[in-house]
């Protein structure tokens, strides 16, 4: 079985620095790449695709050659709305909520900030969402 490539050590670092900021949230070593969970629920998971490994996340995301991919959960509007933009974005079969994203280098950082932050909210306890400030609202906005 082939390997996936290590998630280059910029991008960690910069969604590490999203999502270990988010209450209780803890980084884990997935089967490939690295994942952000809060308690049991894995709210990011970030990996490289290379080779057609791995197989299943090279089958979903439309490209061609390696990648590096984010999937993150979203509900409603957003989930709509991201998984019939076209690129970056991409919609996997395998779970009605998660959504895909190819990181490349003119990636908004500021969007992907959002983006997590909504998937955490989608799957964490409700007295660690309210701990959250989120663009846009009441407590940003007080600032």
């Amino acid at each position: 079985m082939p390997d996936s490539p290590d998630v280059p050590a910029h991008i960690l670092d910069r969604l590490r620095t999203i999502c270990l900021v988010l209450p209780e949230v803890h980084e884990q070593q997935a089967w490939v790449g690295r994942r952000w969970r809060i308690r049991t629920k894995t709210f990011a998971h970030v990996l490289c695709i290379t080779d057609d490994y791995p197989p299943l996340h090279s089958r979903e995301a439309p490209l061609v050659g390696d990648a590096t991919v984010l999937t993150f959960r979203a509900a409603g509007e957003e989930l709509h709305a991201l998984s019939n933009s076209g690129l970056p974005f991409y919609k996997p079969r395998w779970h009605p909520q998660v959504v895909g994203m190819i990181i490349e280098d003119t990636t908004d950082w500021g969007e992907i900030s959002e983006l997590l932050t909504e998937s955490y909210c989608l799957l964490a306890p409700r007295k660690l969402v309210t701990q959250v400030g989120r663009p846009g609202s009441a407590t940003d906005e007080q600032d």
